[in-house]
């Protein structure tokens, strides 16, 4: 008994710290890749599998700019829809250190692309990866966990 005390330790330690690992979960903000300035903020929320979607909760507009500009660019049931408020990530998955499997919409030009997430920085970043086809074929932003 006295040698399994020490296993058995390690095993409940081990499972706590799996539990408590870092997830995308929570509320980012999105830099603009030109001007490094904050331009929405994004909530992740994870479903009973683990799943991760995101929405807008607010977007950052300058003076004169619409403040609840809508997605005219979409097609489909998103079209004409408001930004704010509107899922732009679905279906990701764990794998691994990253989430996977889902994808991302850009308002700005309605087009969706293939996702990829992964925690940096402690998880206090988040790489957001959008390509088409490979992953070598896109582009990389990083949020800042609010």
């Amino acid at each position: 008994m006295t040698r399994l005390l020490p296993v058995l330790t390690l095993a409940v330690a081990a499972s706590l710290a799996h539990a408590q690992a870092p997830t995308p979960a929570g509320t980012w903000k999105t830099i603009d890749d030109a001007s490094g300035e904050p331009k929405a903020l994004v909530r992740i929320a994870a479903d009973g599998g683990g799943v991760l979607s995101g929405t807008i909760e607010k977007l950052f507009r300058k003076p004169g700019e619409d403040p609840n500009p809508r997605c005219d660019k979409c097609e489909g049931a998103r079209k004409g829809e408001p930004i704010t408020g509107m899922q732009i990530l679905w279906g990701l998955k764990p794998d691994g250190d990253e989430w996977t499997g889902g994808e991302i919409l850009d308002p700005n030009n309605g087009r969706i692309y293939r996702a990829r997430l992964r925690l940096a920085d402690e998880g206090r970043k988040l790489e957001v990866r959008g390509f088409i086809g490979f992953s070598l074929l896109g582009r990389t932003q990083v949020w800042v966990r609010e």
